[in-house]
């Protein structure tokens, strides 16, 4: 397993916090007008979750796209917190946009970090050659 960059979520706070930035973005979304299924919305939710991934793992994709499924369908596509079923393809396609901007947005931070040697380490380096 390799380290992570420092300051990296875990899957669950990552969840925890996509639950509340999900709740969040709502009333903007209310203020807007995009209370409804337009593309902004999703759009809005995409961004939502590319921007905690840039913060999480990427073990934490799913969790952050769950979240940001839940709010979109229970207060944007179905109003009032009810969450509806829109068939397989349209829940699969809007789940898949949201955890792979999650995941997209995780990958940089998750690579390991190139170490250049320092100059103290090149000279031990010469005295032990």
């Amino acid at each position: 397993m390799t380290p992570t960059r420092p300051g990296r979520l875990s899957p669950a706070m990552s969840g925890a916090v996509a639950l509340l930035a999900c709740g969040a973005l709502l009333p903007v979304l209310a203020v807007l007008g995009e209370l409804r299924p337009t593309w902004l919305a999703l759009a809005a939710f995409a961004t939502v979750c590319a921007a905690l991934g840039r913060y999480s793992r990427p073990a934490a994709a799913p969790l952050i796209a769950l979240s940001g499924r839940l709010f979109h369908n229970g207060f944007v596509e179905h109003r009032h917190g009810v969450l509806g079923w829109s068939g397989f393809g349209a829940e699969a396609a809007h789940f898949l946009l949201l955890a792979l901007a999650a995941l997209l947005f995780s990958l940089p931070g998750s690579l390991p970090r190139h170490v250049l040697p320092t100059s103290r380490a090149r000279a031990r380096r010469h005295r032990a050659a």
